[in-house]
């Protein structure tokens, strides 16, 4: 079927949608390509194409007679878009490839990031498929080809940390999984994303925070758009508990997560996980031990026990824990029975712990001013100088 033949079943299939198949007819017909550029992308992501099959037509019968004509990085937003329409992966890894194929075969100088974003499409693919070697190969390529060029479109970098953090879940990897989709989100604007794939991302965020061996720093995970866009929604609950865990509030944590236990112990690993306790119970010590003035930092071991409602012994494993992953340093004394804290990782500060800073420094320089005050009422002589 040809292009303008095609816009013509769609005008009559579709009749809604008449005033774009003319503009693109238009377009198409007096072969203005960047006018085209533009206006087939904002065709594809009306919402009558956001289900179904009718975007697999669209590309054959219409897209793929200008594909080489518009920019290289339009085509491959749509093809992954089309891509995703088939039934069948493998049925969408040789439309990708052809779409590659046909793409090299012009001297574009932005065709070798286009095949990169493609390319990423076809890892992910591969990974559902379960070849996930050959997804490994593609994001090693990916990875060693962008590691050579410059001026490479963002959209491209995010695509393939996407890719990359889809691995990593496949992995079961949380740490290097919530590294790479923060990464991803980096590269984009939030508004090009919808708002179920935006409470997908939370969600995901949220899990592989929490569950993440080495992440200890939430605040500015809390302080990302894509959290702050939350607030004031059904969906808020997701920051809070982010919040509870990143201050350590074990009782507050445990409220919110009873509350929607549907949601998070149905899709992870929250719910078993026996290193989580430990996890929030260390950042309760590091954001005690924060708290508490330099000199103030020599706590009795049964103090923290009762605080924390633990053993003793619950209390040096953690923080010999905490010691040894330098989250802070200090001494036990095994004898008195007491933990002298020097120093707390820095962590991205909320305004909770700059209004303690705050005060802190309000603090130390009335200190500063009384001394001076009294330097000078034992030392007249120095108000002549």
């Amino acid at each position: 079927m040809e292009a303008l033949e095609y816009l013509d079943s769609v005008r009559a299939a579709h009749p809604e949608l008449s005033d774009w198949c003319n503009s693109l007819s238009d377009l198409y017909q007096m072969k203005f390509w960047e006018n085209l550029n533009y206006e087939i992308l904002r065709f594809v992501f009306l919402p009558h194409f956001q289900t179904g099959e009718d975007l697999i037509p669209l590309y054959h019968n219409f897209i793929i007679h200008f594909e080489t004509e518009i920019h290289p990085l339009t085509i491959a937003f749509i093809a992954a878009k089309v891509s995703n329409r088939y039934p069948e992966r493998e049925t969408g890894i040789d439309y990708l490839k052809g779409v590659i194929e046909r793409l090299q075969s012009t001297n574009h100088t932005q065709v070798e990031e286009t095949v990169i974003f493609i390319n990423m499409q076809i890892a992910i693919f591969n990974l559902e498929k379960g070849n996930h070697k050959e997804c490994r190969n593609l994001l090693d390529s990916g990875k060693t080809t962008l590691d050579r060029m410059i001026g490479v479109d963002p959209s491209v970098y995010s695509h393939y940390y996407w890719a990359l953090c889809q691995y990593n879940a496949f992995q079961q990897d949380p740490d290097e999984f919530y590294k790479n989709i923060i990464l991803s989100l980096a590269y984009i604007s939030l508004e090009s994303l919808s708002e179920s794939h935006k409470l997908d991302i939370v969600f995901h965020l949220t899990v592989s925070a929490m569950s993440g061996e080495n992440i200890y720093n939430f605040g500015e995970l809390l302080e990302h758009p894509i959290i702050q866009g939350i607030l004031g929604s059904p969906n808020e609950w997701f920051y809070h508990i982010i919040e509870a865990f990143n201050s350590g509030n074990i009782v507050r944590y445990q409220e919110l997560y009873s509350v929607h236990k549907a949601i998070l112990g149905s899709k992870s690993a929250l719910e078993k996980n026996e290193k989580l306790a430990e996890k929030i119970n260390i950042l309760w010590l590091m954001e005690y031990f924060f708290s508490r003035p330099p000199k103030d930092r020599i706590i009795q071991l049964t103090i923290i026990a009762e605080l924390m409602k633990v053993t003793v012994r619950d209390v040096e494993h953690l923080l010999m824990k905490s010691l040894s992953a330098d989250l802070m340093e200090g001494v036990i004394d095994e004898v008195d029975g007491t933990v002298h804290v020097t120093w707390v990782r820095p962590r991205y500060l909320g305004i909770t712990q700059i209004k303690y800073l705050r005060h802190q420094l309000a603090n130390w320089l009335g200190k500063v001013q009384g001394v001076i005050t009294s330097v000078e009422t034992l030392t007249p002589e120095l108000e002549e100088l």
